[in-house]
């Protein structure tokens, strides 16, 4: 793309004696006051500010922050507050690159006014296409910069100002640092970008580009070039840049880190090299442009050689000052991303933010520093965050997704180091190299960086590729642009019927409860209706299409899914085809309405709840509103517990309680945002022209085009189904409110009353089994124990009793005894046995009064000439003053076969054991009485 002289050659350069020149290094054309052979930027020329500022005054970033904002309000432009760095608003960028994205393409294409005509802004954008520089260039090239943004908008009939004010605006702001008009340079470009282009002049001072002044009046369509109805100045200042020219320090993070390097040498060493080859060696950093093509080592060689200085000295301490400045710049760029509740993941934005982490934190290993990336990054929310307080508000959620993040990097490493080890050295042993997609896809897979995959390759001997080409190759996948969706092939045919029909009259917003209408019939087909009016809503920001019914003259369509193309809403229907011209009676399924009505109103009060309960970074990533269910997609970092779910749960019911009110209105865009902030955004990207707000006052507003309840109390009550990790970093809940909820829980204790009377005949099949396995133990263990007892007693004995308690065990833990009643505050049990044993009658009353309150066991069984009985009490109950002698004494012992501090088995002849127990139950009851 190319534009010729004509769009370059202004008034201002001829008035002011402007000359243009083309490059002899880069063949570029420029426009000067003074006679030279280069365009003056850097690698045609050495920088010359480095240890020479062309200014007097040097400028810190603050400073030159205000400087640019306070000049051009007192130009008559209006100073916007920053915009975020993850543009919401649009869906065809994950990052802010540039100040004019925060205008894109609503502003510029006319359909919308903008917050402010003329306006400045100095917003951080982030761009990460090179991130393999950051660092080696010494701050040519960052991930996050400021750029100061001057920009007006020339509507037709309305013209603020084109070129030569531009660029005399620019010629003024800079005089007011002290730098010489005869010492800058206007170079020619193109610059595109988010659907726009325009000639641009890129400004050049002491080698160094400060900014670039662009025209942007068109727009690219399928590559050819249409003029826009607005004309756009979209001008973007490096406020870094413009702060290091004037500073002349051998590296801009010298700039715009100068005001926490002492606290960030406190964890980690910042070498200094040697002062004088160190800026002579920046003067031609600009040299240093790795890529697939030419190595980081070969850079620097290049620019050692121009410089005249011993890079082999240099070298050592050049690498690790190079590996601190890459902490310092991507440390800063993931606080600001965090802050905008981005969630680290492998998808999308969340991809972005997990490499920089990720890499980060390889380098502080690398370093032996590999716990203090929350540290660092701490110190760069509260030092930014003066300038930015969305930092400061978002630091404790910043600081645990980053702590978070560290711990499932190191989980990553441990499971997928050896794995890898393996996988590489099977490459090693069949010859064969590795290319930038396979690490791609190692790092992708398993969560490990480019630098441990190249580095364990090159030890087992693996032709590896460049780094360089591996980071350029991870990020141009996940940089922008998503990759869009088949298109339904419908909405194909539909888009055929619709051309030059004017747009539907959407009476859905005028009435969302009204069920039927009257239309006319502007287009048909055998599967295709579109009418001129209608109630039907088409599906769009995750609520599906209405359906029902089209009748006229005895005739009937069924619509079975409605959507919209273009402003024209189309009716898909089964049955009959109604002529163009018909007036139809129209009427949708009015309950399945309600009820996804109900949905989307309950969509927004779980996005409030859920963003409450786990914080700010819980972002809509998606929803579904459907007559029986609906879900909502949010963005977290780790699977949600039981207790978070009931929270969200009861937070949301109780805004259903308060019958809050749901506004609806219809804002310009800019104004909309600046009363709500951009969680306006939570649907996603919002149409052009104005917003239609959807607010539940004093808990959500969104813009959205949905049809929603007029109070929350409309939508019932809310049951969330079900909770499940979709995707890394996403959680879908599942939910139902209204009579669709109602439907749910009904059914669900139905199922539950099912289940419980399942597992009550399971117990009881239980218990019969435990009872027969305690009967076998009597009738066949106890008897073997006791035919064996002559030959090996002692021995036995210690089996007898270790079995015994087994059994015990089993029938306590079954309730396999025959009566429990309190007495009192006494537990008591009693149990009768087919079969007498001493043993397992000591170990029955023992487990019997294992309780922490009071609590008293008995135990009976017929012997042939009386009763054997086993009496236990515990020690809450032997305080009160029952032991077991003055129970066997009470209770007329006749002999006592064992007994110690908790139980008695004692026999007594031609006793009855109902007498037996009442006797030992008046012993409780009278224990009791004299403890009152």
């Amino acid at each position: 793309m190319e534009f010729g002289e004509d769009h370059y050659a202004i008034e201002y350069f001829a008035r002011r004696g402007y000359r243009r020149r083309r490059c002899k290094s880069c063949g570029k054309y420029f426009w000067t006051l003074v006679e030279r052979e280069t365009c003056g930027e850097a690698p045609c020329e050495p920088y010359t500010f480095i240890g020479s500022p062309p200014v007097s005054k040097p400028y810190n970033l603050s400073e030159m922050r205000r400087a640019f904002l306070e000049f051009f309000e007192g130009k008559g432009h209006k100073i916007i507050a920053p915009y975020p760095v993850v543009p919401r608003w649009r869906k065809d960028l994950y990052l802010v690159s540039a100040s004019i994205v925060d205008f894109q393409p609503h502003v510029t294409s006319g359909s919308t006014e903008p917050p402010a005509n003329p306006l400045v802004i100095s917003q951080p954008c982030i761009r990460m296409v090179d991130i393999d520089k950051v660092g080696p260039t010494l701050g040519r090239h960052l991930t996050i910069f400021e750029m100061g943004g001057a920009h007006a908008f020339n509507f037709p009939g309305r013209e603020v100002y084109w070129k030569d004010r531009t660029v005399e605006l620019c010629v003024e702001f800079m005089e007011g640092l002290g730098l010489r008009e005869e010492e800058t340079v206007f170079k020619e470009g193109v610059w595109a970008g988010g659907g726009n282009a325009g000639p641009c002049y890129e400004v050049i001072h002491s080698g160094l580009e400060i900014a670039t002044l662009v025209f942007m009046n068109y727009k690219t369509l399928n590559g050819v070039l249409e003029e826009l109805p607005v004309r756009t100045v979209d001008t973007g200042y490096g406020i870094e840049r413009f702060s290091w020219l004037t500073q002349g320090t051998p590296s801009a993070f010298q700039v715009i880190y100068s005001g926490i390097l002492d606290r960030v040498s406190e964890l980690i060493e910042i070498p200094y090299p040697e002062e004088e080859p160190f800026t002579r060696y920046a003067r031609y950093s600009a040299w240093i442009q790795p890529s697939s093509s030419l190595s980081l080592a070969d850079a620097r060689r290049k620019a050692a050689a121009l410089a005249g200085v011993d890079l082999e000295r240099l070298q050592p301490v050049l690498e690790k000052l190079e590996q601190v400045y890459k902490i310092l710049d991507h440390t800063k760029s993931i606080v600001f991303i965090l802050a905008d509740g981005v969630v680290p993941s492998n998808s999308k934005v969340g991809y972005l933010a997990r490499l920089l982490v990720r890499k980060t934190q390889r380098i502080l290993e690398l370093l032996g520093k590999k716990d203090i990336l929350p540290e660092l990054a701490a110190l760069q929310i509260d030092y930014w965050g003066k300038d930015f307080p969305r930092l400061l508000e978002m630091r404790d959620e910043i600081l645990d997704l980053i702590t978070y993040e560290v711990k499932r990097f190191n989980e990553s490493i441990v499971r997928g180091l050896a794995q890898l080890e393996r996988e590489l050295a099977a490459i090693s042993k069949s010859g064969r190299e590795i290319g930038a997609e396979y690490v791609a896809r190692i790092y992708e897979e398993r969560g490990l960086t480019p630098d441990l995959v190249l580095s364990t390759a090159k030890k087992l001997g693996i032709k590896t590729p460049a780094m360089e080409e591996v980071e350029e190759r991870m990020i141009s996948r996940h940089i922008e642009f998503p990759a869009r969706e088949k298109e339904d092939e419908r909405l194909v045919e539909a888009a055929q019927l619709t051309k030059d029909l004017p747009k539907t009259e959407r009476l859905y917003y005028s009435d969302q409860y009204a069920a039927k209408f009257t239309a006319t019939v502007l287009a048909s087909t055998p599967k295709i209706v579109i009418l001129d009016r209608t109630l039907f809503y088409p599906e769009g920001g995750g609520q599906v299409g209405d359906t029902g019914v089209l009748r006229w003259r005895g005739l009937e369509a069924r619509v079975t899914d409605t959507q919209i193309v273009d402003g024209v809403i189309v009716h898909f229907i089964e049955g009959d085809q109604p002529p163009v011209g018909e007036v139809v009676w129209g009427e949708i399924d009015y309950e399945r309405r309600l009820s996804i009505m109900r949905h989307h109103t309950a969509t927004h009060i779980l996005i409030g709840a859920a963003r409450r309960v786990l914080g700010k970074h819980a972002w809509q990533m998606g929803a579904k509103k459907e007559a029986e269910s609906a879900r909502l997609d949010i963005s977290h970092h780790a699977p949600l517990s039981r207790d978070e779910v009931l929270k969200i749960e009861r937070l949301a019911n109780e805004v259903v309680s308060k019958r809050l009110p749901v506004k609806i209105s219809w804002l310009p865009r800019s104004l909309a945002e600046d009363r709500y902030g951009f969680t306006l955004y939570q649907g996603g990207e919002a149409p052009l022209g104005e917003i239609r707000v959807v607010e539940i006052e004093g808990w959500d507003a969104e813009a959205c085009g949905g049809t929603h309840c007029a109070n929350t109390a409309e939508v019932g009550f809310v049951k969330i189904l079900k909770v499940e990790r979709i995707q890394d970093g996403v959680v879908r809940l599942v939910y139902a409110a209204g009579p669709a909820a109602h439907r749910y829980v009904s059914e669900s204790m139905k199922e539950l009353e099912s289940r419980l009377e399942r597992v009550e005949e399971d117990l009881r099949q239980l218990k019969l089994g435990y009872s027969r396995l305690i009967e076998n133990y009597q009738e066949t263990v106890l008897k073997e124990m006791e035919q064996a007892a002559s030959v090996s007693p002692p021995q036995l004995d210690r089996i007898e009793r270790v079995v015994a308690d087994l059994a015990a065990r089993i029938w306590n833990y079954s309730k396999g005894y025959q009566k429990e009643e309190m007495v009192g505050n006494t537990r008591l049990i009693f149990d009768f046995r087919p079969v007498t044993n001493v043993a397992y009658f000591t170990s029955m009353a023992r487990e019997a009064v294992k309780h922490n309150s009071p609590a008293a066991g008995l135990i009976s069984g017929k012997l042939k000439t009386g009763m054997l009985i086993a009496a236990g009490v515990n020690r809450q109950l032997s305080r009160q003053g029952l032991s077991p002698r003055n129970i066997a004494e009470r209770l007329g012992a006749d002999k006592i076969q064992y007994i110690d501090d908790e139980v008695v088995v004692f026999e007594v002849t031609g006793k009855d054991v109902r007498t037996i127990y009442n006797e030992f139950k008046k012993l409780i009851e009278s224990l009791q009485s004299s403890e009152e």
